[in-house]
Order: C-alpha cells, then structure tokens, then sequence
C-alpha cells in the first residue's frame, strides 16, 4: 500500500466528508510533509524526530474544513485551484504541527503519562468509562447513581491529564469538583431510595431557578412548592439558594432535627458521606479554585502530591462503587475477566499509593519544616 492509498484510508477513518477533493488534500500533505524536512534544518529538535504523519494530516483536514466553514462565500473547486491556498494551507498546517506538537511550552512536568503512576489508573479509568457506556444514561430517574459515578470518573480522568500536563494547581482544583461528586454519590448510596427522590425533586427546583422548565407555568409551580417547603423548614427568602442546592438533605433517613442541618458542603454533604476527614484540605482546594495567593505561589511538587494523592483515594471510593454495581450486573465469563483484569493492576495501584504518601510525608516531617516554613508555599 503507498502512500496515498494511506492517506485516503486515514481520511475515510476519521469521517472526512465524501464532497472534499481528496486529491487536493493528499497534495497539500504532501507539500507540509516535505516542508518538514526544511523546519528541521533550521530547528535541529525537530529535525532530529520523525514526522507524525497521521498528526500533520489531521491538523491539515481540519484546517481545510475549517477554511470552507468560515468562508461560505467561496466553492471548493475554486478554493482547490488556487496554488496560493495551497501554499497556505500546508504553511499553516505545518507551522501548527510544529509548534504544537514540538516546540509547545512545557510548564515543568513532574511526570508523565508514560510513569506507571499515571498509566495505571488512566488504564482502570478508560477500563471503567468503557464498562459504563453500555449502561443505559442520562435518564436521572433511573439512571442517577451510575450518571454520577460516570461524571466522577470522567473528572478523575480531567485531573489525571492536568497533572501529566504539568498544571498542579488546576488538578488539585479540579479534585475538589471530583471530592463533592463522590461526596454526593456516597450519601445517595448509603441512603438509597429515599435520598434518591429527594435529590431529584431538587434538581428540578435547581432547573426552576435557572428559567430551564418547559414553562412559566411550571416554574411558578416549583417556585410554591419551594417557599412552601422553606417556611415548614423556617428558612427565610435569602436561604433560598442554599436550600435548592442541600435541602435534599433534610430528606435522609434517620434526620430527626432539619434545625440541625447545614445547608453547606462541608458541614452537610461531606458530614453525611462520611468524609469529614477531607475538610481541611478540601478548604485548601477551594484557595486555589477562587484565585487565592495560594494559585500563585503555591508549592509546585507539594501540590502534585497532594493532587496525586487525593486523586488516588478518591478513585479507590468510586472503583469500589463501581465494582459492586458492575459484578452485581454481568455474567460469570465477564465476572472473571475483571477479577482477573482488577487482580492484575490495582496490586500496582495500591503500591503507587503507598509511594505517594510516603514521599507526600516528607513535606510535613521536622526536617522539611526546620525553618518554620508553609511547605505549602515556595
């Protein structure tokens, strides 16, 4: 197979429309390609790596589509026969390749996706995003746990990238989106049924208060069911946006004094899930998402580990979610296949926890903090 016959089968891959002329494409690729050749002659780095063909393709494909989009006004056949576009369209795809792909800014990466602490769990993660695409979605009346856990995955999956990317402040912010949506998992797992309607029925008051019902009629509807149910909790108007987001609380089994509840994350969700522990360090988290000082001079390799760190047990609470709703779906052939599949990596798993919090322990130990120093801040 040459070539070309490559190309086309990369085009007719990536579902380039039939209507672009195949042959002007391949001749604009062809022109970026060799163009390579002379980049590396005045930039040894790239010179010294072999062209991605499959990279500059794309990044050439896209900006042709791009091109017609944003130029309604001129046909392709025009388009394809002017040797001026040609040029252009290699230049610019090429400049894009290079740059992008080779001389981008790096911002200080303390790791990599290649580091068996990032390849393990972005293994189990696409594992666990691919089991739960065949469960049925987004339908919230039957589908809420598993929509939940599947936003909860996907950000540790966020987090996982933004640390491979060298953006540990953004990671560590980003757990703290991650921390309350295990948080609200957990409190409608333990609780089951009951808390499950009462997070929904919130969801719609939340919908109410965006404007996002069919009707004005609907949402008045919602709006007096709300300041009903605010005045039997004695909440006044100025709690009425708390109460839309955690007054599903007041709902849980076993809640004797709504008085008693705070309509917070920290002193409600996280209280009820369990995982009070994590308050401390989600207030730090919450620093970094508001643009605090903390965003600015905060500790490069303090805050990958505690990133990593926290990531990490996040995980193994959502993992061990999933596991007893998964084996408790699937038949005994898939049964032993993820036992087999989990048997062999979370092993691994666990040993780069055990890793990363025995390197995060040395910023706290006497030695690290001899001179009274944050270990949060350089």
């Amino acid at each position: 197979m040459d070539q070309k016959e490559r190309f086309n089968q990369l085009l007719q891959s990536v579902g380039v429309p039939a209507a672009f002329d195949r042959d002007f494409l391949y001749q604009a690729f062809t022109l970026a390609f060799e163009g390579a050749k002379n980049v590396g002659q005045v930039a040894p780095s790239i010179g010294e790596l072999a062209v991605n063909p499959v990279s500059l393709a794309l990044y050439l494909i896209n900006e042709h589509a791009f091109y017609l989009s944003t130029h309604p006004d001129k046909k392709q056949e025009d388009v394809v026969n002017d040797d001026n576009y040609l040029s252009f369209l290699a230049s610019v795809s090429l400049d894009k390749y290079c740059t992008n792909e080779h001389l981008g800014f790096q911002n200080g990466k303390l790791t990599s996706r290649y580091s068996p602490f990032m390849s393990t769990i972005e293994l189990y993660l696409n594992f666990i995003l691919g089991m739960l695409s065949r469960y049925k979605r987004n339908d919230p009346k039957q589908t809420l746990v598993v929509d939940i856990m599947s936003k909860g995955f996907n950000i540790a999956k966020c987090v996982a990238s933004l640390l491979e990317g060298g953006f540990e402040t953004e990671a560590f912010s980003s757990w703290r989106t991650l921390h309350e949506n295990e948080c609200i998992l957990q409190v409608l797992i333990k609780n089951g049924h009951t808390a499950v309607e009462a997070y929904l029925r919130h969801m719609k008051y939340a919908a109410a208060f965006r404007g996002a019902l069919e009707s004005k009629e609907a949402t008045d509807e919602v709006f007096v069911e709300i300041k009903a149910n605010m005045k039997s909790f004695d909440l006044k108007s100025k709690d009425m946006k708390r109460y839309i987001e955690y007054g599903w609380l007041y709902a849980l089994p076993g809640v004797e004094n709504p008085a008693d509840i705070k309509l917070n994350f920290r002193d409600g969700v996280e209280k009820f899930a369990g995982l009070s522990a994590y308050s401390k360090i989600y207030e730090m988290s919450s620093e970094i998402a508001h643009s605090s000082p903390l965003l600015i001079y905060s500790r490069k390799n303090y805050v990958f580990h505690i990133a990593l760190l926290n990531l990490y047990e996040s995980f193994f609470r959502l993992e061990k979610i999933f596991t007893s709703i998964y084996m408790s779906t699937i038949g005994e052939d898939e049964k032993q296949r993820y036992v087999q599949m989990r048997n062999l990596y979370y092993w691994e798993l666990q040993a780069a926890y055990a890793q990363i919090r025995r390197s995060f322990a040395q910023f706290n130990s006497p030695d690290a903090n001899k001179e009274n120093k944050d270990p949060t801040i350089e």
